[in-house]
């Protein structure tokens, strides 16, 4: 399993190496690895300044950026099925994502605690109330695992419209424009500080995710069955669902609402390594590495030299494999 990890660590590498040579720079693979060796271990390179300037403050930001964001959101995907026992669970399903966008958008249009909170501590809130809303939703209709799907949905309309409203009443033609761009999903132009946070969100949450794998394990089989192994169902639950929300929220804070990763990649980690959360865990987060880096190669490439929202893209692989899902658990 060792093995796996690290072919996929090195396979990651070399991704988001190809995918900064990515553009109409003139980037090849050897000017960026020499790039990077030169700035880390110093010496010097034939590259011009602007050929610099591309590759650390434009691409290469951006491409560790996605793997970051990748990875989060497939671990959140992971988790929320596990908790709530339902494979069409995800942020972008349970409207987790959504409340997450209402929250961001009022403190950049409406300035509701800027000043405080910030706009990831405001996209953390509306993870927060969208959480409530649809767990509230789903326990007054019977506390179904259908039923909180559906109640996601329910939830994803309502933030979305919500969204919608303020953006329309709040912001000018410009600002209009670069909203809807970033809430379909948008990696472009990241700060270092963005990334850095990003990142150490999504690894400090793998790591309690992790330590949390065996009662994860153990919800599988229901929260009578969790309880009578030892597992605080409530406590266990509360902070993981906290967690998931604070993934969320980072991510949506400085990508927007990308939908379908934790959607389809737990069910291809799965299908690879088992449902053990412990070996899963790890795996899903290189493979939701990998698929937003190679998602952003994609937007970049598809209509060129314009920059499609890599939201769009997921959505196009996301959308059949929620149908097959769906399917799968119909003939079930």
């Amino acid at each position: 399993m060792a093995a796996l990890w690290l072919g996929g660590l090195v396979l990651l590498v070399m991704s988001i190496g190809f995918a900064v040579t990515i553009g109409p720079s003139g980037l090849g693979l050897g000017d960026v690895m020499g790039s990077l060796r030169a700035n880390v271990f110093g010496g010097r390179t034939d590259l011009s300044g602007l050929q610099e300037s591309i590759i650390w403050k434009l691409r290469l930001p951006q491409s560790v950026l996605a793997a970051a964001c990748g990875a989060g959101l497939a671990v959140c995907g992971a988790v929320l099925q596990s908790l709530l026992r339902n494979p069409l669970a995800d942020p972008f399903v349970l409207g987790v994502s959504s409340g997450a966008s209402v929250g961001a958008v009022s403190v950049i249009l409406l300035g509701v605690g800027a000043g405080v909170i910030g706009m990831a501590g405001g996209a953390f809130l509306g993870a927060l109330a969208a959480f409530g809303l649809v767990l509230l939703l789903a326990k007054l209709a019977g506390g179904t695992t259908d039923r909180v799907v559906l109640a996601g949905i329910a939830a994803t309309q309502l933030f979305s419209a919500l969204t919608s409203f303020i953006v329309y009443t709040s912001a000018d033609a410009e600002q209009t424009r670069g909203v809807l761009f970033w809430l379909l999903g948008s990696l472009s132009s990241p700060t270092w500080t963005e990334v850095a946070v990003c990142g150490a969100v999504t690894i400090v949450g793998l790591v309690l995710c992790l330590l949390f794998s065996g009662a994860l394990d153990a919800f599988a089989f229901g929260n009578d069955a969790a309880a009578s192994l030892g597992v605080n169902i409530v406590r266990t639950r509360l902070i993981l669902l906290c967690v998931t929300a604070l993934i969320t929220a980072v991510v949506v804070s400085v990508s927007g609402a990308i939908g379908f990763v934790g959607l389809v990649l737990p069910h291809a980690a799965r299908a690879i390594v088992g449902v053990r959360h412990r070996i899963m865990m790890p795996t899903l987060a290189l493979l939701g590495a990998l698929f937003l880096v190679w998602a952003d190669v994609a937007g970049r490439v598809l209509i060129a030299p314009q920059e499609l929202p890599i939201g769009v893209i997921t959505a196009i692989v996301g959308v059949p494999a929620f149908v097959l899902v769906l399917i799968r658990q119909g003939r079930r």
